[in-house]
């Protein structure tokens, strides 16, 4: 048995910001509050408040998302600090590329072993706005994997692919299929798994922003 005042750091910290809820009387939405650290200031914050902005008005109160940014080496840090620091309780994830980045391994190892899912893509974020359009090519090299995008993008919304582009999420469920991303999304980590890559950094085309989506809109319906 667990003796009293002992458990798993995460049950420990819930708890914490639990009873700070409590005494300062703040609601908890209901269906989740969405912390989200990236270390970009247009791509990725651009879709996921994207995302935030497509959910129902009903559900404003029920389902929060936050995208907050961060230096890379950072992300783990600052996500904790945010988690920690407010008192709603938050889900915590960090969105981040392969890239160059030399410690791509590690950041994920870090975040999980702190309780943070981590949204990598490998090699970039393109990757997986790639894949609503029905496709993960297998690119290497990230600005290849942009490159290649921004010739698809364009070839099929008949406009230019920019990453400052704030409307970028609308754009992609409007003329990509985003259920046909997720699909794809997982037989493309399936696919690494079966060809024997064992590290994140060495799984290319590939990409774990799936889950967060998936998961958030799961809620929404």
């Amino acid at each position: 048995m667990t003796s009293k005042g002992k458990g798993k750091p995460s049950d420990r910290r819930a708890g914490k910001r639990r009873d700070r809820n409590k005494r300062v009387g703040t609601r908890i939405p209901e269906l989740g509050y969405y912390l989200i650290v990236t270390d970009t200031e247009e791509t990725e914050k651009n879709y996921f408040e994207g995302l935030r902005d497509s959910i129902p008005e009903e559900l404003n109160d029920r389902l929060v998302i936050k995208v907050e940014r961060a230096k890379t080496v950072e992300l783990v840090k600052r996500a904790m600090e945010l988690t920690d620091a407010e008192s709603q309780y938050r889900i915590p994830w960090i969105v981040f590329d392969r890239d160059q980045v030399k410690d791509f391994d590690e950041i994920i190892r870090l975040a999980e072993k702190n309780d943070i899912n981590a949204g990598w893509s490998n090699p970039c974020f393109e990757i997986w706005m790639y894949a609503y359009f029905g496709e993960m090519p297998a690119i290497r090299e990230s600005y290849t994997c942009c490159d290649r995008f921004a010739e698809k993008f364009e070839k099929i919304t008949g406009q230019k692919y920019l990453k400052k582009d704030r409307d970028i999420y609308r754009k992609l469920v409007q003329y990509g299929d985003e259920g046909k991303a997720i699909e794809v999304a997982k037989r493309g980590y399936k696919k690494c798994l079966s060809d024997g890559k064992e590290k994140l950094s060495e799984m290319w085309p590939s990409c774990a922003v799936y889950r967060l989506v998936e998961e958030i809109h799961k809620k929404i319906n």
